[in-house]
């Protein structure tokens, strides 16, 4: 029974940490956030359903297609309260900076945006409607799954890579969560959605997962170069990326199915 209660508790801390979406109130005490990072792949259960569910809806009643993007693209915002684009935006000002390593991590902690936030900014979001008005029919189920697999690779690194700083929100769930138990949730994860994914379409499947494997490793790469370790920023700018990757290489493999 404790360990239901503490499960129960950390499923609400990980819904009202990383989306807008209800949650119960408990306490955010060490032993309760244990296991957050487990429960943080089903905030992408539920924005995958949203997007599915919009695809279908919007077929079925003939909508045109930019209004049926702009709402595609808008559901994982909407969803997740924009924390991650918020990392995304973020790390591309630091990046852009060429700063050395001490001011980038201090950019991450600036509030103000900066014109090179904005402009990348703009540019991933004309970027995924390009790629979100090619994604139909079954393509649209697949995709649903994407949002999984970004969630639990970010989790798997919240407790896996070096840290940037002892300090934020990513070291603290760093010391105190369960890692093993993490990083096998997370892969269990993983594997379950690339089944449901090569159930629907195996080239397709293969086309998502090497969009996520190409985005964790580059994640990491620019991470250990320019930051010395992951943070929250860092987390959301991956999740970001890998949102685009992923379907990216799908609708490539679309022109060999």
């Amino acid at each position: 029974m404790r360990m239901i209660k503490r499960c129960w508790s950390s499923l609400n801390i990980a819904v009202s940490m990383y989306s807008k979406l209800p949650a119960a109130q408990c306490d955010w005490s060490e032993e309760n956030m244990k296991y957050v990072m487990c429960f943080f792949p089903w905030v992408g259960v539920v924005i995958g359903l949203l997007c599915f569910g919009w695809d279908k809806l919007a077929a079925y009643l003939g909508m045109r297609d930019a209004l049926r993007n702009v709402v595609l693209l808008t559901i994982p915002v909407a969803v997740s309260g924009g924390i991650h684009l918020d990392g995304f935006l973020d790390t591309s000002d630091a990046m852009s900076s060429w700063r050395p390593m001490e001011k980038r991590l201090e950019i991450l902690k600036d509030s103000h945006a900066g014109a090179f936030a904005i402009i990348c900014g703009i540019v991933y979001f004309f970027l995924l409607y390009g790629v979100l008005d090619s994604v139909r029919g079954e393509m649209a189920a697949v995709y649903a799954c994407c949002f999984v697999v970004s969630r639990s690779l970010s989790a798997f690194s919240v407790v896996t890579f070096p840290k940037a700083s002892a300090k934020g929100t990513v070291a603290g769930f760093s010391k105190s969560a369960g890692t093993r138990v993490i990083q096998t949730t997370s892969i269990c994860y993983i594997l379950l959605a690339a089944v449901v994914m090569f159930l629907l379409q195996p080239v397709y499947a293969v086309a998502v997962l090497a969009g996520a494997a190409a985005s964790f490793v580059w994640y990491y790469h620019r991470a250990m170069k320019y930051f010395g370790g992951i943070n929250g920023d860092l987390a959301g700018y991956f999740l970001t990326i890998a949102e685009l990757a992923m379907p990216f290489a799908m609708v490539i493999a679309s022109f060999f199915v």
